[in-house]
């Protein structure tokens, strides 16, 4: 069985730094493009970042830019998300989910449109004071 669990959230105040991680199991990490989506109450669902098969290649969405980073730990089948200056508005259930590709690019349009892949059930992360 395929399948993505999100771990790492929980309640830091603004300003701090959480990190989740993507665990996979029933297949290779590695050779899936990876997405993290996040959806706050009442709001839809919004791109958070990608990272392409084998990790050569990252993306990131509005205001992750500068303050996220994707990586991939090949031994623990895992994708990492690091999230610094975290603020209110970075509260949100984040989701990662993906499928098997071989481009050395990822889309974010693409993941979030995906209609089959493999998706986890996300981990809930609450910045407050």
């Amino acid at each position: 069985q395929l399948q993505l669990v999100e771990s790492g959230g929980g309640l830091v105040q603004p300003g701090g730094s959480l990190t989740l991680a993507c665990v996979a199991s029933g297949f290779n990490l590695d050779e899936y493009v990876i997405g993290w989506f996040r959806q706050a109450p009442g709001k839809g669902r919004e791109g958070v970042g990608c990272i392409s098969s084998e990790g050569g290649n990252t993306r990131y969405e509005g205001s992750a830019k500068g303050r996220f980073t994707l990586s991939r730990d090949s031994a623990k089948n895992t994708v990492y998300l690091q999230m610094n200056l975290l603020t209110p508005v970075d509260t949100g259930r984040y989701f990662c989910g993906g499928q098997e590709s071989i481009s050395p690019a990822c889309d974010m349009d693409s993941l979030a449109s995906l209609t089959d892949g493999v998706w986890g059930q996300g981990t809930q992360a609450t910045v407050s004071s």
